[in-house]
């Protein structure tokens, strides 16, 4: 398995070898965050979320959200998929809870902008 290290900013190609569903040997990476993050990303890889869900009274249609932490990547969909069904109000603040416990992850989804009401 061959993955390219995000933990810094060196890019590293690092080369995961394993046997019966266990790291083996990994190579290429150049710190020890990148061993770990191939570890991680082995066993049990995780992402930040960020996406729109629908914003009613507001001046864009839209409203930017990201995860407050790293979601299991194997529900990404599936959060997604929550994501598109759901519709906030104005005002909301930068910050507020839009999704708490998302698939019970422990990740809460939050306004990643502050959406004040449509003047009138």
């Amino acid at each position: 398995m061959e993955i390219t290290c995000i933990a810094c900013p060196m890019g590293c190609n690092i080369e995961i070898v394993e046997e019966g569903g266990k790291i083996k040997n990994i190579t290429g990476y150049s710190c020890q965050r990148g061993k770990k993050f191939a570890e991680t990303e082995f066993y049990n890889p995780k992402r930040i979320l960020t996406t729109v869900v629908s914003l009613k009274g507001g001046t864009h249609p839209c409203l930017p959200v990201i995860s407050d932490a790293q979601v299991p990547k194997e529900v990404l969909e599936d959060c997604i998929q929550i994501l598109k069904k759901t519709k906030v109000k104005t005002p909301i603040k930068m910050g507020d809870v839009v999704e708490e416990n998302i698939l019970g992850t422990g990740v809460n989804i939050i306004a990643a902008k502050t959406a004040r009401m449509e003047a009138k």
